[in-house]
């Protein structure tokens, strides 16, 4: 993002609109809009210019701009037809200390004015950066069609109403039930008179002063494997309502975005053979926030219920008498076979698939390998990007063919994601040289170039090995 996007108090600042033609003149309805001393510096003015100087909307002055036009200026519009003349009047705005928006320039820009849809006071700014000017404009129309026209009375109306609802609800939780209520009920109905606004805001207040406080409670959201699309309606509603955040190393920083900025975030991240946070002292956040009367989401790469200790946290915060509720999502397995359109199981293919994780708390994992490497069954291994030549050991001592061919699938949905094809005997090295390091998905089995899994007998297993 090379713009912040912000609003800026324009009462008594002094805006400048430098230029002729229809460009000034739209640079000119857009700024009118706004409480501002306006000034238009023109050659040659519109019909509409000379109208809105008539009406004393703005102070229109008839001849090529100089410096002194530009004393005192806040925000300077170089609109003019003469791509040299508006980088002179550039300079001289900077030199005024005034920000700069120079026409069809955005690389020589301070700011930009993002296509606006308007609601007053409710204001909905669309920007691409300068990059899609005619996009931003198709946004703005599918928005204009999505919002009542009467949302700015009730913005309006909920302004007056602040002071109240501050002296009847506590902060937080509280608050935002109550105005989520309002707009709730409010926004989809017919639209209403200013009287008939405050006597519902009224109504509910009362409503709302007679609730007890919210209890709090922690919410156990799956993540996913990193794309935000495969998120669950759900997840995205709870992620945004949350109070506090506490999330793992692998949830992206676009899932996180999806909360309110408000929210707290505690980072519990883990790390394979790495610094971690202990589990004690992430059961001790859930529990301490959630005793505040605050909405918890731990928010889990993949699905909670897998690999994510979810056990051990939900019996600590439910044995300190806190209310939990448990979201899915897509683990790592499942949005691999997706991207590689194949599937996990298939008849007289595999008719089971296990998963389990490469290493557990006291190092390696030892399972029944001899058991794992049955025909007629798929593994799917979590974790085990350190434990990559254990693994493929384990797996070829136990009769699995070094010929299986392997798929290595690095970052899975995301845009970074990369992939190469190998064998059983081969991958664990070819880690290593290529330098994957990321959460890392293996599949032995299956060839992603053709898109088809190979059918195997014993000892020559279907095995999905996966790297978190």
């Amino acid at each position: 993002m090379n713009y912040l996007p912000l609003f800026i108090e324009t009462r008594g600042q002094r805006i400048v609109v430098v230029g002729t033609g229809q460009m000034a003149e739209a640079k000119c309805r857009t700024v009118l809009k706004t409480h501002a001393q306006i000034t238009l510096v023109t050659a040659h003015p519109t019909e509409a210019m000379q109208a809105w100087a008539d009406a004393g909307q703005l102070t229109l002055i008839c001849r090529p701009c100089s410096p002194a036009d530009l004393e005192g200026a806040r925000l300077v519009y170089a609109a003019e037809e003469s791509d040299s003349i508006n980088e002179q009047v550039a300079s001289w705005a900077r030199e005024k200390g005034a920000w700069v928006n120079v026409l069809d320039t955005p690389e020589a820009c301070d700011f930009i004015t993002p296509a606006v849809v308007d609601r007053d006071p409710v204001v909905v700014a669309i920007g691409t950066e300068g990059a899609a000017p005619v996009l931003a404009r198709q946004l703005k129309a599918d928005i204009e069609s999505s919002l009542p026209q009467h949302l700015g009375r009730l913005a309006s109306a909920a302004r007056g109403f602040r002071d109240r609802v501050s002296e009847q609800l506590s902060p937080g939780r509280p608050r935002r039930n109550f105005w989520k209520a309002f707009f709730s009920r409010s926004s989809t109905g017919n639209a209403e008179s200013e009287g008939q606004i405050e006597q519902v805001l009224s109504e509910l207040l009362s409503q709302h002063a007679l609730e007890s406080p919210p209890e709090g409670s922690v919410v156990f959201v799956g993540a996913g494997p990193g794309d935000p699309e495969l998120l669950t309606m759900k997840a995205r509603r709870i992620i945004h309502e949350a109070d506090v955040v506490v999330y793992d190393r692998l949830v992206g920083s676009e899932i996180l975005d999806l909360a309110r900025k408000e929210a707290k975030f505690i980072s519990v991240g883990k790390k394979g053979f790495g610094p971690a946070v202990s589990q004690q002292s992430i059961n001790a956040h859930l529990v301490r926030e959630a005793s505040r009367g605050l909405l918890v989401v731990r928010l889990k790469g993949g699905d909670p219920g897998i690999f994510g200790r979810l056990d051990e946290e939900l019996v600590h915060v439910t044995s300190a008498g806190i209310a939990t509720e448990v979201v899915p999502g897509v683990t790592a397995a499942c949005a691999a076979a997706a991207t590689l359109q194949v599937s996990l199981t298939r008849r007289n293919r595999n008719s089971s698939v296990t998963f389990l994780t490469a290493h557990d708390a006291k190092g390696f994992a030892e399972y029944d390998w001899q058991q794992l490497v049955r025909s007629g069954q798929s593994l799917a291994v979590y974790m085990g990007r350190k434990t990559a030549t254990f693994l493929q050991g384990r797996l070829l001592m136990h009769g699995a063919n070094r010929g299986l061919p392997v798929t290595c699938i690095e970052h899975i949905s995301l845009p970074n994601q990369r992939a190469f094809s190998s064998t059983l005997g081969d991958f664990a090295t070819q880690l290593d040289t290529q330098g994957y390091s990321g959460p890392l998905l293996i599949l032995v089995g299956i060839d992603s170039a053709a898109g088809k899994a190979v059918t195997v007998t014993a000892p020559e297993i279907q095995v999905e090995v996966v790297h978190g």
